[in-house]
């Protein structure tokens, strides 16, 4: 090949046009480090009513590094995806000096557990809450169906005058209910097995049941629903029938 001159000619051009490209690389990124790219002008375009803006702030302020086109957006997103309420973030550049962060945040639906809080989704978060708030309890794989249950459940209590207080499952499946209604709360065992149809046809039964009771005057405070047909009432001063509950 050395005594190509044609050969040798095409080498020299490749090799001169990979260089020329190297060169050009390192211009640009080079050009991409300079001042001139600064971000300049960072907007928060959604409003933020949970998260601490001071945290915020603090969090964008110290993953502000590189320029428009060499700052990492995906870190940017990491770090203010770990700031408490925050459950999402949408991050991106604006030409020539602007970035834009979208902030969603939790919305909470009750206490989850002794350890956080859960949203409507079902997703778990640590965050700081000191309003009124259901309690859910139950192993972490649960939470969405918990949150499922919940809406359900209210809908069902709803007619009644009860408002969902405590929804709760098991390691093993079986569900309780604690509804506060006119005269109290009241605890609802609704085991494994359908929990939600053996809601619904206690509902339909509670008014000529449990509601006839309270009418005359028995508080009732627990009801157990685990029973292949009826159900059991805990009625302080009465005493209570052995049996033995199905799954």
């Amino acid at each position: 090949m050395w005594d190509d001159a044609k050969a040798l000619a095409a080498l020299a051009a490749t090799l001169g046009g990979m260089a020329a490209v190297a060169v050009a690389a390192a211009a640009v990124l080079w050009l991409a480090r300079q001042p001139l790219f600064a971000i300049r002008e960072v907007v928060v375009t959604t409003p933020v009513a949970r998260a601490s803006a001071p945290h915020l702030e603090a969090v964008i302020r110290d993953e502000l590094a590189g320029t428009f086109f060499t700052m990492d957006l995906d870190a940017t997103r990491r770090a203010i995806g770990a700031v408490p309420w925050v459950r999402s973030v949408g991050v991106r550049r604006q030409w020539p000096h602007r970035l834009e962060i979208a902030i969603e945040e939790h919305q909470p639906l009750a206490r989850w557990n002794d350890t956080g809080l859960v949203n409507a989704g079902g997703e778990t978060f640590a965050a700081t809450y000191a309003g009124p708030l259901p309690q859910f309890r139950g192993p972490e794989h649960y939470a969405r169906d918990v949150a499922q249950r919940h809406a359900e459940w209210t809908a069902l209590f709803a007619p009644l005058g009860f408002v969902v207080a405590e929804v709760a499952v098991s390691a093993r499946g079986a569900w309780r209910v604690r509804a506060d209604g006119p005269s109290g709360p009241l605890v609802v065992e609704l085991g494994r097995d359908d929990p939600s149809g053996r809601l619904a046809r206690f509902v339909a039964a509670y008014g000529r049941t449990i509601g006839a009771l309270a009418r005359q005057g028995a508080r009732v405070e627990h009801v157990d629903l685990r029973y292949r047909n009826g159900f059991a009432a805990r009625v302080p001063g009465l005493r209570e029938a052995p049996a033995k509950p199905g799954a």
